[in-house]
């Protein structure tokens, strides 16, 4: 039996398994290789780490737990069962394992715009996270583009990047009278007009074609769109989630379930690389420490 299985071997799930492997845990780390940032070119905003690519950086945490025993498996966690003393893990080849908890570290799915060509660009030109991107795009002219929900907020955030913020709706999005006298006051361009496609040079966004055959030049996009969990698993062993869709847990990536842990992407609103390891080493001190109760190992209060 294993201490731990964490499933998600990105940022927080191997965070999590470097603490739990310095513990000395017996950690199985499933991963299946298909993280949500692996079309980014580079994260940013992590110390040390800025600027490197997403795939390089888990190649090296990958590599850093081999000194604690610990081999990332690449595989498919199609479910999990509460048994007796924890959980048995269940794989796409049928495989289970069992383990005394479980950590998920499975992140989140981006719903990328079907425009034509936005998703040649996604990753190099067409981002979601002006935090994690808006950097690059700073100076230049941005397009902002909102389909079930008013791009006018993000678009007025982006104006602390650059002055050339155009707004576009796609003919679908409803932007409320208020939003659109902000949007003008700031000098953001509004457009509802359907669009075609987005013309690009190899993922370069170059410019926002409409419908009508309007050509509107653009160096840049961001888009507002739908997030859904890279899996049911939570939501199968009955964990609690929050009105923005993520799981619900405590600082320490406590679900309600006992022994079931989520970090990262699925169970925190800020979406940061930095902040998923971050996550990822606090639930691995948590359940170390839950671990270390189990057996015993508390010390005894002291006499009144």
């Amino acid at each position: 039996m294993y201490d731990v299985v964490i499933v998600g071997g990105g940022p927080a799930g191997l965070s999590a398994a470097l603490v739990l492997g310095r513990c000395r845990r017996q950690v199985l780390v499933c991963d299946a290789g298909t993280p949500r940032n692996a079309r980014s070119q580079a994260l940013h905003g992590y110390l040390t780490r800025d600027g490197t690519s997403p795939l390089e950086f888990l190649r090296l945490g990958r590599e850093e737990l081999r000194a604690y025993g610990i081999e990332p498996r690449v595989a498919t966690v199609t479910g999990i069962e509460r048994a007796h003393e924890g959980f048995e893990v269940i794989f796409q080849t049928a495989e289970r394992v069992r383990a005394r908890a479980v950590l998920l570290a499975t992140g989140v799915h981006d719903d990328v715009p079907t425009i034509p060509g936005v998703a040649e660009c996604y990753g190099i030109s067409v981002h979601h996270c002006p935090y994690c991107d808006g950097w690059e795009a700073r100076g230049k002219t941005i397009a902002v583009l909102g389909e079930t929900t008013s791009p006018a907020g993000l678009a007025l955030s982006l104006k602390t990047w650059s002055d050339n913020v155009i707004a576009f709706t796609n003919g679908r999005a409803r932007v409320t009278a208020a939003q659109r006298r902000q949007l003008d006051v700031y000098g953001i361009g509004l457009e509802h007009g359907a669009i075609d496609r987005v013309a690009h040079d190899n993922g370069r966004l170059t410019a926002v074609i409409l419908s009508r055959g309007d050509v509107i030049s653009c160096d840049a996009m961001f888009f507002t769109a739908p997030q859904r969990q890279q899996c049911n698993i939570a939501r199968d062993l009955g964990c609690e989630f929050t009105r923005g869709g993520t799981v619900k847990t405590d600082n320490l990536g406590t679900t309600c379930v006992p022994d079931l842990y989520v970090v990262g992407d699925a169970s925190r609103d800020v979406q940061f690389v930095v902040v998923a390891a971050a996550e990822g080493a606090k639930a691995g001190v948590a359940i170390n420490q839950a671990l270390q109760r189990r057996a015993g190992l508390v010390a005894a209060k002291a006499a009144s």
